[in-house]
């Protein structure tokens, strides 16, 4: 998808710096299956602690999230604290806040790149797909899941959503829209952009809420999307379901793996 102006997360969701925080804005375009969309919240509590002067000179390593209460479409305020840990690591930990209280809290791990006597390994290959263009779109009715609008999904290899399929996995490659830059934030939103691994397996929607997400970065996100995307459901049982992300550049590196933690409310 080639577009002529491309938004930066910071304009699309209204972030600014308060003097005593961080003020960010997600409307109802942004809206999941149950509230905000929890890449989004994801992809803000980076952003803010990519910010920070203690992190200029190092890239995003880990991110570790969890949702502390129920957000709902609109104003979130942020807070953020920083943590060194020795000389070439700081760990960033933002919170998210509405009405007062809490809804998300994160953990981001940021390194610098050293050399090392240790041979390189750059992570799994990406599985074989055809291109993005010989890819028909897919997507979740928008009056339905209003943010599936901000994605362009074009199922590669696997079952399609709501299918009734034998298989727990989909892969696909995805852009944002409107497209943003190819960052570790935007990554947060790609890792979160397909239905829960189990919707092959299923016939009629069920809400599947995230309660826990982990990413993990393998290389650094350059260039534009699409990108390749992959989600298999590693377990399900007793009303929880774990998944875990694979996310593609279109030149084969793996550039980030992540795993979700839901609550299968149906």
């Amino acid at each position: 998808m080639t577009q002529l102006t491309m938004r930066t997360l910071v304009e699309e969701f209204a972030l600014s710096a308060t003097g005593t925080g961080w003020n960010a804005r997600i409307d109802r375009t942004w809206r999941g299956w149950t509230g905000p969309h929890g890449g989004v919240i994801a992809a803000l509590l980076i952003e803010v602690a990519s910010q920070h002067a203690a992190v200029e000179s190092q890239s995003a390593r880990a991110v570790d999230l969890r949702f502390l209460g129920r957000p709902v479409d609109g104003e979130l305020s942020l807070q953020e604290s920083e943590y060194a840990v020795g000389r070439s690591t700081t760990v960033m930990t933002v919170r998210a806040e509405q009405s007062g209280g809490p809804i998300a809290e994160a953990s981001i791990t940021f390194g610098r790149t050293v050399a090392s006597s240790v041979d390189c390994h750059a992570g799994a290959p990406a599985p074989d797909a055809p291109a993005p263009q010989d890819c028909a779109t897919f997507a979740l009715p928008p009056d339905i899941v209003p943010v599936s609008a901000h994605f362009d999904i074009r199922p590669a290899t696997g079952p399609l959503p709501l299918s009734g399929a034998d298989e727990r996995m989909m892969c696909a490659w995805i852009s944002l829209v409107p497209e943003l830059p190819l960052s570790t934030p935007t990554l947060a939103i790609l890792a979160d952009a397909l239905p829960p691994a189990i919707f092959p397996r299923l016939r009629a929607p069920v809400a599947v809420p995230t309660v826990a997400q982990s990413m993990y970065l393998h290389s650094e996100p350059t260039g534009r999307e699409p990108v390749l995307v992959q989600t298999t459901n590693a377990s399900t049982a007793g009303g929880w379901s774990v998944d875990d992300v694979s996310i593609w550049h279109r030149d084969g590196r793996l550039l980030a793996t992540a795993r979700q933690t839901r609550r299968v409310l149906g």
